[in-house]
């Protein structure tokens, strides 16, 4: 199970940035979204990103973003990866892996299974797929609500492009997920925090432990 790769995302302070690579993560995502209590700013992620060790993947997470924001982002912050989380369609998703040179990844939410053919989709124009909880019609947030799908769903579905799990996803319940899914990569942001946007060094740790070893984690805190 060590090839387990985990996305630590909506991450707003450097010793969090540093506590998530010490941990063994892959990515380090960052929130372009200003709704979100895990918002950060382009300097402030600026400042994120060059402060983060060497091989952490740097994830910038929009949300219907237009060109005029993206150019500034992509201008700003040394990033690795460009993450929708909107409702952008499959012309948007190419045309913007066109224009920045950047891999692309595209959130999908997931609720019942009608919702599951759109992954299909999108992993015609997207370089990774996200599969993540739907957030219900009323929600402020796209992502970062905590909340989880029938993981069932997706069991036995594969997909060209690599993929990553979110939704609600815990140090309890992350080694559950990858039994039943099947996934690789997962990705987390309320599960290992104390707050919105305070993340957590011993919830970090107890993630990507539980992640890669496929056993629950317990953290002391």
């Amino acid at each position: 199970m060590s090839d387990i790769r985990v996305k630590i995302c909506g991450l707003t302070r450097v010793d969090d940035v540093i506590a998530v690579a010490e941990a063994g993560a892959a990515y380090a995502g960052f929130v372009f979204f200003a709704k979100s209590p895990r918002a950060v700013s382009v300097a402030q992620a600026r400042v994120l990103a060059v402060e983060a060790p060497v091989g952490l993947a740097k994830v910038a997470l929009v949300v219907d973003a237009e060109d005029a924001f993206l150019d500034e982002i992509t201008a700003a912050v040394p990033l690795d990866m460009l993450q929708l989380h909107g409702h952008e369609s499959p012309e948007r998703v190419a045309e913007i892996k066109r224009r920045y040179g950047l891999p692309v990844m595209k959130a999908v939410g997931i609720s019942d299974a009608s919702d599951v053919d759109q992954l299909d989709i999108y992993s015609k124009v997207a370089d990774q797929l996200l599969v993540d909880a739907k957030p219900p019609k009323d929600a402020v947030l796209p992502g970062g609500n905590g909340l989880t799908f029938d993981w069932r769903l997706i069991s036995a579905r594969r997909w060209p492009v690599p993929w990553m799990l979110a939704g609600g996803l815990t140090p309890e319940t992350v080694a559950t997920a990858i039994a039943v899914t099947g996934v690789r990569q997962v990705d987390v942001s309320s599960g290992v925090e104390s707050a919105p946007g305070v993340k957590e060094a011993d919830l970090i740790r107890a993630f990507l432990t539980a992640a890669k070893s496929g056993r629950g984690a317990v953290p002391r805190l």
